[in-house]
């Protein structure tokens, strides 16, 4: 099984990286804007790493419809980030979460470590980006659907036969273009160009990823699937099924959590690698 090495870190199996969401966009679903400014942003960065985050992963465009963000825009609110986050912080694992190959040859410039295409390669250049730079990259599933949309009654004969096998050719494409094997992720990215139903699915057999070999990253902090399996809860109802997700998720081998709350995280992944003395 794939070891996962970034800025001299390495997460081989049975460790627990926490990824800190920090959303520089004014319309996010879960803070609505609180960390758009850039001082806002850096100071939420650096609580999040001191609440045991590993990875700061910082977004300049809100992942469901909204209004238009161009790569211009979208620069302006990540790339300044990423350089003050470095120099604050020399040794935290910097992700941006982009699918645009502009905006990951001026983030790597900047200081980030790894780039998140959350969007499943709409842009096979950023590939290039990342082999080019030495940095990771990671390989998600987004139902082939165009970024930012969310399609009508999407359909699969098996979702996650779908999503392995997508990312899987991702991750193979993205080696092949240079990318190094041990900074490479997959992500079955729930929720995007999936129903609830999917999304559970996923999480129920998440082993079939883990047991492709490449380390996994889950993405389930507050979304939609875990408020509407509850009944319908709002994104602030939505804590302790995300954390017993996340539970079920570490238990089957994932390496890596995107989250909000990143002390929570830590918690509970802590208590999912605790092992007795003798090791049982």
């Amino acid at each position: 099984m794939s070891t996962l090495r970034l800025r001299g870190r390495t997460f081989g199996p049975g460790d627990h990286a926490i990824m800190a969401v920090v959303n520089r966009t004014p319309d996010s679903f879960y803070d609505r804007g609180a960390t758009y400014g850039f001082a806002a942003a850096l100071d939420a960065a650096s609580r999040q790493i001191e609440a045991g985050a590993d990875i700061v992963d910082i977004g300049g465009v809100k992942a469901g419809p909204g209004d238009d963000v161009g790569v211009a825009e979208e620069i302006r609110r990540v790339a300044d980030l990423v350089a003050a986050v470095r120099d604050r912080h020399p040794s935290v694992i910097i992700s941006v979460d982009t699918w645009r190959a502009e905006v990951g040859e001026v983030v790597a410039a900047a200081g980030a470590d790894l780039l998140n295409d959350t969007w499943g390669g709409v842009d096979p250049r950023l590939a290039d980006v990342a082999a080019e730079h030495g940095i990771g990259l990671v390989c998600a599933h987004a139902g082939r659907v165009e970024p930012r949309t969310r399609p009508h009654r999407i359909a699969y004969d098996d979702v996650v036969g779908d999503v392995v096998a997508y990312t899987t050719d991702l991750a193979e494409k993205a080696l092949a273009a240079g990318v190094s094997r041990d900074r490479i992720l997959i992500d079955p990215a729930h929720d995007f160009g999936k129903n609830t139903y999917h999304s559970l699915e996923l999480s129920r057999r998440l082993d079939e990823m883990v047991a492709t070999g490449w380390p996994v990253l889950v993405a389930v902090s507050n979304k939609d699937f875990v408020g509407e399996t509850l009944g319908g809860l709002p994104v602030d109802r939505r804590h302790a099924g995300t954390l017993a997700t996340l539970a079920i998720s570490a238990a089957q081998g994932a390496r890596v959590f995107r989250v909000h709350d990143a002390a929570s995280a830590r918690t509970v992944l802590d208590v999912v690698s605790r092992r007795s003395p003798t090791g049982t």
